[in-house]
């Protein structure tokens, strides 16, 4: 499955190049609320959509996928369908009982594109639909996939995490660290235009990287509980890697979903140690504490941050990661950007209600970028 073009809008802004230079130098887009009461987030506040959260919502998606479109040269009457993940996008602010699909529908419409389908696995829910669309392509159905995935925050997603406990007191993100204390919200989209290599071949379209492998489980532990012991994490790598007929020593880099809570990392860390041993050199990054949790979105962001990773052989570091977790033996950038060697990656995201996806994908074409060869 080849990846032809990608576009995001983060609370860092919306260049691909703009903002992985931004991730390398270390800087954040989390910012202090002003003076509401409200927990520092990532917020699309400088050109962000406006308008209630439906209206917000579908013009974020509209922007971002016709960005991927536009860098993949390929009109969006060309793509066979819009396959959109969001962690329940505006219905828990919505007062009307509409189809979770209707965000879906509506994107679509806006951009011209004739099918379209819906995925809603919580924070897995932008991996989720790279993963569909690449089952829609494998089965034949389709050719061309426009996937991603969006969410804002909504007055509804911050009462729930309020009361879960997950955000961080701190007002800091950071993954692996022992004195880790929660995640904070950030809010975004991204979308890659999934392909045949028969379809891309055809075109003549640039191949930025390629989906090797996917793989995903539902470790069914609890409704917002992940596996601490990493197991369900595992088989969903473990299925990726079989899908790629890769080695657990052919992995160069680790795109995690390093959120900062307890739990989570704990999981993510026991999933790594099972699979890679003490031994692995891959690199391990994360993009929440520049990016925030963007919940339905972030599959996506971290699938393309991975791809960027892989293009300039470099992880941007965790600016507020200081004293690593025992249980994480694998290396991490925490004192600046840091390089690797090796073209293949993974992607991992842990949702609500014990969804795990894992993306394994490898590197694509080098291209000019300002300042020379990226």
């Amino acid at each position: 499955m080849c990846i032809t073009g990608m576009g995001w809008t983060t609370a860092l802004g919306d260049g691909l190049d703009e903002v992985w230079q931004q991730l390398t130098s270390g800087r954040v887009g989390i910012r202090e609320s002003a003076g509401d009461g409200r927990p520092p987030a990532a917020l699309l506040t400088e050109g962000g959509p406006a308008g209630p959260p439906s209206e917000r919502q579908i013009s974020l998606a509209v922007a971002t996928a016709a960005a991927a479109l536009r860098d993949a040269g390929c009109p969006a009457w060309d793509v066979d369908t819009l396959v959109l993940g969001s962690s329940l996008g505006p219905h828990l602010d919505d007062a009307a009982e509409i189809s979770p699909h209707t965000l879906t529908s509506a994107v679509a419409a806006q951009l011209g594109v004739a099918g379209s389908a819906s995925v809603s696995t919580a924070c897995s829910s932008g991996a989720d639909a790279v993963l569909a669309g690449a089952a829609l392509l494998t089965g034949g159905e389709a050719e061309r996939c426009l996937c991603g995935g969006i969410d804002l925050l909504t007055d509804g997603k911050l009462l729930g995490h309020r009361a879960l406990g997950t955000l961080s007191a701190s007002g800091t993100v950071r993954p692996f660290d022992t004195d880790r204390d929660g995640t904070l919200f950030g809010e975004g989209a991204g979308f890659l235009l999934l392909e045949t290599r028969a379809s891309a071949t055809a075109r003549g379209a640039r191949i930025l990287g390629e989906l090797r492998g996917w793989g995903a489980s539902n470790d069914g532990t609890g409704p917002t509980a992940p596996d601490e012991s990493g197991a369900g994490a595992v088989l969903a790598v473990r299925r990726a890697l079989a899908r790629a007929g890769a080695d657990p020593r052919d992995i160069a880099v680790i795109n995690a979903h390093g959120t900062g809570t307890r739990a989570n990392d704990t999981a993510e860390a026991a999933c790594y140690a099972t699979v890679f041993g003490a031994q692995s050199e891959a690199v391990v990054f994360a993009t929440k504490p520049a990016f925030g949790h963007t919940l339905g979105a972030t599959g996506a962001l971290e699938a393309i941050a991975l791809l960027l990773a892989l293009r300039h052989g470099t992880v941007p570091p965790l600016p507020h990661t200081r004293t690593v977790m025992p249980e994480l033996t694998l290396p991490l950038a925490t004192d600046g950007p840091r390089k690797f060697t090796g073209s293949l990656g993974i992607s991992l995201t842990l949702g609500f209600g014990g969804f795990n996806t894992c993306l394994l994908l490898s590197a694509g074409e080098r291209r000019t970028v300002t300042g020379g060869t990226a």
